[in-house]
């Protein structure tokens, strides 16, 4: 690229940016929507009502909370695959060494740039639309996947009740997993407000039976149980990482919606930080108690096994509660990560990178109702294929696009020292690469132990992702499709020198 395109690049991104974020008198960033719905409210009226049902901070730690862990279901396969001290150390060290960088970028760059479309922004703007868009994909295959596993998780515990929803492929199952989708999309549609109190209460309810089954194990506890070995085999560590993975992270999900978030540079940080502490806490103080209060062997723990532990502890009653709150719990995760998934794809059209009806938001609760209806819908075909492959694919293209997103967090540091950041992880940019590099080492694990399959359809999918890119381009360029006027325009300059 020679010095003239360099400088017409740039120029084009700066003009793009400006032209993306209009300042309003109340110091909050206007984006430049084009959906006809949002054209006809009065500026004075949308503005305060849309002020009115802002994310605070207890709501948007729950909605962490949810996104990334929704309570110790599903930690039971670590004590299986390493035993009850390795999961400990590592639901304990975990949450820290890995949440706490992740949280630290969220918080910095949520403030900075804090339009809806969270990760999608911070890549587009150290790296351009193609990066934007690239990353954009990856994070929502890896959250729809996600969505589609909580309706089917719900039906399973229901099934230990009602034994026809247990029938896989039967259609009591069925209707019960499309229900479930259907009705929660339409509680999503009311507002993040309520989706956001409602992740509260939902949060209490299911963490309730653990906290009554941590101190009625307390008198039982043996400290010795804790160091029980595997027995008779090796210890899985491809099954045990693969489990704390997948228990401990999306921090990064709520800053898709922190154009909906009230002040954000003071309450991104804030929730993040108690968030990580709750979760933290949610996992090991279980975990002790069970463990510790119990002779059971590491392999006698399988999923669900929390459940039969509180039974032993507390009774069937207490059992039944931790059934009743998966239940919950997975209501909770559905609510948060669909959330996530509709604004990703709101971020994404106020940047012009997908067709602006994707950023249509409904005219009584002012929620991108297509964006949640495309979200449920893709989640609802996706719940009904096999998950073995599909789930490890989704944590590979989490993982690449996590590794994308401390990227352009460095780049942002070093290229745009300027940048106005109401929060500043306090580091200079060498201790800020040391923090990256431990969570990106994990990342470099996760994808390397990947099976060929998984590999194979990272690749198909990373290709469509590329492929979409280069498509929604085209339709830019010929007016195909409607875009948003000011940052599709900004969007072809940009294009012109992509970085990457």
């Amino acid at each position: 690229m020679n010095r003239e395109t360099q400088i017409t690049t740039k120029q084009a991104s700066q003009q793009r940016h400006q032209q993306q974020e209009l300042p309003r008198e109340d110091g909050a960033t206007l984006q430049d929507h084009t959906s006809q719905d949002e054209q006809q409210q009065p500026y004075e009226q949308e503005g305060c009502r849309h002020r009115g049902s802002k994310l605070t901070v207890l709501p948007l730690v729950f909605l962490i909370y949810f996104e990334v862990a929704g309570g110790p279901y599903g930690s039971e396969q670590a004590v299986h695959a390493a035993g009850p001290l390795f999961t400990l150390l590592g639901f304990l060290v975990f949450p820290f060494a890995w949440g706490v960088p992740e949280s630290l970028v969220t918080a910095e760059l949520s403030s900075a740039l804090p339009g809806n479309g969270g990760f999608v922004r911070w890549a587009d703007r150290a790296f351009g639309p193609l990066a934007g868009s690239l990353l954009g994909t990856w994070k929502y295959l890896s959250c729809v996947i996600n969505i589609a596993a909580y309706p089917a998780l719900a039906a399973d515990y229901l099934g230990r009740v009602i034994p026809a929803v247990a029938d896989t492929g039967g259609r009591t199952r069925t209707g019960t997993v499309v229900g479930m989708t259907v009705l929660l999309s339409l509680v999503n549609y009311t507002g993040l407000s309520i989706v956001g109190w409602g992740a509260v209460a939902l949060g209490f309810a299911s963490l309730a039976p653990f906290v009554l089954m941590t101190a009625m194990a307390a008198p039982k506890m043996r400290p010795r149980r804790w160091t029980v070995q595997v027995q008779g085999r090796r210890k899985d560590w491809r099954l045990f990482f693969n489990t704390l993975f997948w228990n401990l992270n999306y921090w990064d999900s709520a800053s898709t919606m922190a154009g909906e978030v009230e002040r954000p540079e003071r309450t991104f940080p804030l929730a993040l930080a108690l968030a990580v502490v709750l979760i933290a806490a949610s996992y090991v103080l279980p975990l002790m108690a069970a463990i510790g209060a119990m002779d059971a062997q590491p392999d006698t723990w399988a999923n669900g096994y929390l459940a039969d532990a509180a039974g032993i502890i507390g009774g069937s009653w207490l059992k039944y509660w931790i059934e009743a709150g998966a239940v919950l719990s997975s209501v909770g995760m559905f609510e948060a990560q669909l959330s996530s998934g509709a604004y990703h794809l709101l971020g994404m059209a106020d940047l012009g990178l997908l067709p602006a009806v994707f950023a249509r938001r409904g005219t009584r609760f002012r929620t991108p109702w297509i964006a949640i209806a495309a979200s449920a819908a893709v989640s609802l075909a996706v719940s009904f294929l096999s998950f073995d492959d599909v789930v490890a694919t989704a944590n590979f293209l989490y993982s690449l696009g996590t590794l994308l997103e401390f990227a352009a967090f460095l780049w942002l540091r070093a290229r745009q020292p300027d940048l106005k950041r109401p929060y500043r992880v306090p580091l200079p940019l060498p201790a800020l690469a040391a923090m990256c590099a431990v969570p990106s080492g994990f990342l470099a694990y996760v994808c390397a132990v990947a099976g060929w399959r998984v590999f194979a359809l990272a690749g198909a999918l990373t290709a469509l992702g590329v492929s979409l890119h280069g498509a929604m381009r085209l339709c830019r360029t010929n007016k195909w499709l409607r875009f948003n006027a000011a940052a599709a325009a900004a969007a072809e300059d940009a294009s012109a020198g992509d970085q990457i």
